[in-house]
């Protein structure tokens, strides 16, 4: 086991202050990630959820059979109750508050790993963002992490230089016109899927800087993270370039806690020699002060060559991801099949970040009625809405409704789980309902639902001074892709 309480010394080849913040931090991330499914996860995957769990379980045993559990891992083939999964992310809340506090640190990192791919796999859609994997691999990692093995630090850096180089070589893979004409930032700003106030800021400079700052974006991403592997000083610059990025993503986007586990993934770029000069002596007492009896620094539990295989199968399977993503050609059945298994118990993530840009911000209306006459709006808390509301700060908390309902007019392969949320709003699920900021409906539910698209902008300064609106919209008319049946009684 290791500890955050053995005595430091100083040295640039010495990483216990490293490991000791970088896993306070993990903790609060974790906690962040599952107090926000406190509220969320019935509404998701619950008994009348937008994606009930049972019925999609039923469905796997029926087609996978015995192997269904090695494909999609989880507590909950067991128990597909409300209670569960609410006491899922609850006990997720618990054992991040005892590894912040250092209390049974690798079996608190083991149990946290188990429930948070639990509630991932349970949630489907809804829970398949890249932070979700992100927190997985390096909660993963962070079981096995020793601040004295110089491959356990390599392992991190390895992940933080795929996530960031991945993220850079899907922009060209994927052949973004906005990416490879280097004008993707001028969409960026106002097409997010949840922009925040900062976002307005940055959208309004001038075209020049968000060109400039386009290609910057990229150098970040693909030039630097080879930097992570060089010789201290280059790698320290490394270090401050990708914190610097990931600050300015803060600033303009909500992001939820993913750009929070990156800086905290930036740590393995310093040591403890150079983390001491920022952090207040007070902080670092705090960190490294004994609060267990055990020492638990010891290689006791993982031996080299435990270290060694793991290195195998995570770099290994890192670079076939990265030669997948790149090239986007079959590796071969087997290489493919142990991948997609990796990635599955997201132990290896495949990592783009906006690899295509959209060019327009597409909000869809929803309305429910009882006559098919008077018609009233159904509406998302942190969706952009009435023109004069300032696009909310909602980071560290990832509402994921709202981010989904960004993705629907743009990717059909996301109507399936519209349908089924159309479908719980004509139910009046208390459980979907509650996920909104108002629900029109409360007594009685609605016989007609209709969906309606506008096309949002961000207002220029001038016309902000003027109406005092952060945005301005064009109606476009229905939403085409939904299926007749809403628009009929439900009756």
């Amino acid at each position: 086991m290791f500890s955050f309480s053995a005595q430091y010394s100083d040295g640039e080849n010495s990483y216990k202050l490293i490991a000791a913040l970088f896993l306070r931090l993990l903790a609060l991330i974790y906690f962040i990630a599952f107090f926000t499914l406190t509220f969320q996860i019935t509404g998701l995957a619950g008994e009348d959820g937008i994606l009930p769990l049972s019925p999609w379980l039923n469905y796997l045993l029926n087609d996978l059979g015995g192997t269904a559990f090695l494909h999609f891992p989880m507590l909950f083939w067991f128990d597909q109750s409300n209670t569960f999964l609410q006491s899922a992310a609850w006990a997720g809340c618990v054992f991040s508050a005892l590894l912040f506090l250092n209390i049974w640190p690798r079996i608190n990192l083991i149990l946290l790993f188990i429930f948070y791919l639990s509630l991932v796999t349970a949630g489907q859609t809804f829970m398949n963002f890249q932070w979700d994997g992100l927190l997985l691999e390096a909660g993963f990692l962070a079981i096995f992490l020793r601040p004295d093995s110089k491959i356990m630090i390599f392992l991190f850096r390895w992940l933080l230089f795929r996530l960031r180089f991945m993220s850079g070589i899907s922009k060209f893979a994927m052949g973004d016109p906005s990416w490879l004409g280097m004008t993707a930032l001028i969409f960026y700003f106002e097409t997010q899927p949840l922009p925040h106030v900062g976002a307005w800021f940055f959208h309004n400079l001038p075209e020049i800087l968000l060109l400039t700052a386009t290609v910057l974006v990229l150098i970040v991403e693909i030039i630097v993270p080879f930097m992570m592997f060089l010789p201290r000083k280059y790698r320290l610059i490394a270090a401050w370039v990708t914190l610097g990025l990931q600050l300015l993503i803060l600033f303009s986007s909500n992001h939820n806690w993913f750009n929070f586990l990156s800086i905290a993934l930036c740590l393995f770029l310093f040591d403890d020699k150079a983390v001491r000069r920022i952090i207040p002596g007070g902080l670092e007492r705090w960190l490294t002060m004994s609060w267990s009896k055990r020492l638990v620094n010891r290689p006791t539990v993982l031996s080299a060559y435990t270290c060694y295989m793991l290195a195998i199968v995570l770099v290994t399977g890192g670079l076939l991801s990265i030669h997948r993503l790149a090239t986007n050609q079959s590796l071969g059945k087997f290489a493919d099949g142990s991948i997609d298994l990796l990635q599955q118990w997201h132990i290896v993530n495949a990592y783009h970040v906006f690899p295509t840009m959209t060019t327009r911000q597409i909000e869809l209306k929803i309305e429910g009625s009882i006559d098919g006459i008077d018609w009233k709006e159904y509406e998302f808390v942190y969706r952009p809405n009435e023109l004069s509301t300032r696009p909310a700060i909602v980071l560290p908390h990832h509402p994921r409704l709202d981010w989904m309902m960004w993705f629907v007019p743009f990717h059909p392969r996301f109507l399936p789980w519209f349908d089924s949320f159309l479908i719980a709003l004509l139910d009046n699920s208390a459980d979907v309902t509650a996920m909104l900021k108002h629900n029109p409906f409360k007594d009685q539910a609605p016989n007609f639902i209709r969906v309606n698209s506008w096309h949002y902008e961000f207002t220029t300064p001038e016309e902000r001074e003027l109406t005092g609106n952060w945005w301005k919209r064009t109606y476009l008319g229905p939403f085409d892709p939904l299926p007749g049946k809403f628009r009929l009684n439900k009756l």
